[in-house]
């Protein structure tokens, strides 16, 4: 199991529409080969920052599977435009 971590600073003011862009994009990683599970934080302090926790079966499921997909291509219409600057994403294993 892979779980990969993207902090999403998302353009001041574009909150609530990110929100609700994004449930309308979840579709799209949930159908995917690999896809576990997910959930998306909103920052306390910082409430245009959001942290989207994904859990993969493998990291190719995510940088490849995924990432190389024509539905990521419609991820990004969806979501991309909302971030400023872009998203940092890291994949993390368990370790205990």
């Amino acid at each position: 199991m892979v779980l990969e971590v993207a902090v999403l600073p998302v353009r001041a003011g574009q909150e609530k529409a990110f929100e609700e862009t994004f449930a309308k994009a979840q579709p799209i990683i949930i159908s995917m080969p690999g896809y576990v599970s997910h959930k998306l934080h909103k920052g306390v302090e910082a409430p245009a920052k959001y942290m989207l926790l994904v859990e993969w079966q493998k990291i190719e499921d995510h940088t490849v599977g995924f990432r190389q997909s024509a539905e990521y291509q419609e991820w990004r219409r969806l979501l991309h435009h909302f971030y400023d600057p872009a998203p940092i994403v890291e994949h993390f294993t368990v370790v205990s």
